[in-house]
């Protein structure tokens, strides 16, 4: 094979700044320093990034305003969280995790996402568990929110106050990410999972029981009507819009090519829809760290990029690594050459669209021209990620043969 040379390599190739990706770019960052509940800043303090991760430092506190909370002491507190939200997920083909109590996800704005369950069951056997907002509804206020023992705020069920839950002709943005690294939509959606169809309310597979006996829990009546527990419902396929998980493999504004995505569930009132956010079971892997006591507060123990919205409100990530290549779409070889005021001994990595590694080389240097051998991957789309000491940058390719 002909080799690009150098020259012809500057003169074709065009430079493309890493492109900002939904997972670092979709929460409301805090730039102004914006106060909410008890004088407590609100949103997203921060948002840090490496390859495989992103930080997101938050108090908990939205800046919507909250409460009062009927029947409820609790009140909210900063909690200082720090969530790490994996940016390679992966569906997990093994045993199912369960979405624990406690936060299971973070929405947009740092807030925490709780799961359908209240944390009690009936006569506490763990047989009939309690439907959260059956039991607690009375306690949330005019956003669905209620702070938990210990002071963290959170929605149980569609985060009303977030977004524009009744904009039922657009798409819905992505509104959190789940702690297996999907995101979370809002209530509607594309009618096909291929991106095409009208925009329409994603609707739950799960169906209300009937009968009124409930083996080794209490009938159903006035006091415990159908829906007030968690195992009212059994989940249908195809009865709705969504998966067991709730959730669906789809293409979204934010993800042209397709991703695994939760969707908030809601009727045609706006009146929320078991299972409100995320199933009774990820759809993806759980990285250790955001779930199970005194979590959420996760060490960085990595190189990382802080991500700044600048005033006009365009994405900007800062630093990103200058580099050019070429061609795309690939048959077999890619060239790079990275801008001469870069740092030393670079090292690239190219991903395919599931997250696995397929390609890397080490020191790369700048001012250099490389060509990878790429002779052995198959046809589809490809991230390379160059990467230093504090500074990354991304590049989509395409490798068609």
């Amino acid at each position: 094979m002909k080799y690009p040379s150098l020259l012809a390599f500057l003169l074709i190739a065009t430079a493309v700044w890493a492109q900002p990706t939904p997972e670092i770019t979709s929460w409301k960052i805090n730039t102004t320093n914006n106060t909410g509940y008890a004088g407590i800043l609100t949103n997203v303090q921060q948002v840090q990034y490496s390859n495989n991760n992103v930080y997101v430092s938050a108090t908990c506190i939205p800046d919507y305003t909250i409460g009062p909370w009927t029947a409820n002491p609790n009140i909210p507190v900063n909690k200082n969280f720090v969530f790490k939200i994996t940016r390679r997920p992966a569906q997990n083909t093994g045993t199912l995790v369960n979405t624990p109590l406690g936060h299971i996800g973070v929405w947009s704005n740092g807030v925490s996402i709780f799961n359908a369950k209240d944390g009690m069951s009936y006569n506490n056997a763990g047989l009939w568990n309690r439907d959260a907002l059956f039991f607690e509804g009375i306690s949330f206020d005019h956003c669905l929110g209620h702070p938990a023992p210990g002071g963290e705020y959170h929605h149980h069920v569609n985060p009303k106050c977030l977004y524009n839950d009744s904009l039922n002709t657009v798409h819905s943005p992505i509104i959190g990410y789940a702690f297996d690294g999907f995101p979370i939509y809002g209530a509607y959606g594309f009618t096909n999972s291929n991106g095409s169809g009208p925009i329409k309310r994603m609707r739950s597979s799960y169906v209300l029981n009937t009968g009124t006996t409930r083996t080794n829990g209490p009938n159903v009546n006035a006091t415990y009507p159908l829906g007030a527990f968690i195992e009212d419902r059994t989940f249908v396929s195809g009865s709705g819009d969504l998966d067991r998980h709730n959730g669906r493999f789809c293409v979204t504004p934010d993800y042209p090519n397709g991703i695994y995505a939760y969707f908030v569930t809601i009727d045609s009132n706006l009146y929320p829809v078991y299972p409100y956010v995320i199933g009774p079971t990820y759809y993806g892997t759980v990285q250790a760290g955001n779930t199970g006591p005194n979590s959420g507060h996760n060490p960085i123990n990595e190189p990382v990029t802080t991500y700044f919205p600048n005033a006009s409100g365009v994405s900007n990530i800062v630093p990103p690594i200058e580099f050019e290549f070429y061609p795309n779409p690939i048959k077999d070889y890619l060239a790079i050459f990275v801008s001469p005021s870069e740092n030393n001994n670079l090292r690239a990595t190219i991903y395919n669209e599931i997250g696995q590694a397929v390609y890397q080389q080490n020191h790369i240097q700048p001012a250099v021209p490389y060509t990878f051998n790429l002779e052995k991957l198959t046809n589809g789309l490809y991230y390379l990620i160059l990467e230093g000491n504090s500074k990354s940058s991304m590049r989509k390719i395409v490798v068609y043969k």
